[in-house]
């Protein structure tokens, strides 16, 4: 399953997003994506176990916890902790699913898969945000230049 430019489409076209991996650290980039989502406009449900808000946003423990209309899932996570998240969105019945890069596992992937999910992989969620500003707008341009780009 190879992401492709309207796989992305369809993640960000939904407006009530979840993010696993909020940081309570505004320099983390964790707490960046949360921010970036809110300012663009988009609901967002942060799920982190270790706090009741981000930002005087309620914070949801798990994946499991959170409301049934909420269907895109970006999972920020550690490594070590990612294919649990995974497992938890397929029982939830998630169906937007993006697992950012370096939180990516081959075990979490392939779970993943194993579902009729639209997911996303291999991709900085950043990159795919418009407007792109900063680093992530060289970095797409680059990914452009050389082909790596989603179509």
């Amino acid at each position: 399953m190879k992401t492709t430019k309207a796989s992305i489409n369809t993640f960000l076209s939904l407006h009530n997003i979840a993010i696993a991996g909020v940081s309570r650290d505004p320099k983390k980039f964790g707490h960046l994506v949360f921010k970036q989502f809110r300012e663009k406009g988009y609901q967002v449900f942060p799920v982190n176990p270790g706090t009741d808000d981000i930002a005087g946003i309620p914070c949801f423990r798990r994946v499991s916890e959170l409301p049934l209309h909420v269907q895109s899932l970006i999972i920020l996570t550690s490594k070590r902790h990612t294919k649990e998240v995974v497992a938890e969105a397929m029982a939830r019945g998630i169906s937007n699913i993006w697992i950012q890069q370096m939180s990516d596992t081959p075990e979490s992937i392939e779970l993943a898969k194993m579902h009729p999910v639209n997911l996303i992989t291999n991709e900085c969620i950043l990159m795919h945000l418009d407007p792109v500003t900063g680093i992530h707008k060289f970095h797409r341009s680059i990914k452009k230049l050389f082909g790596l780009y989603p179509r």
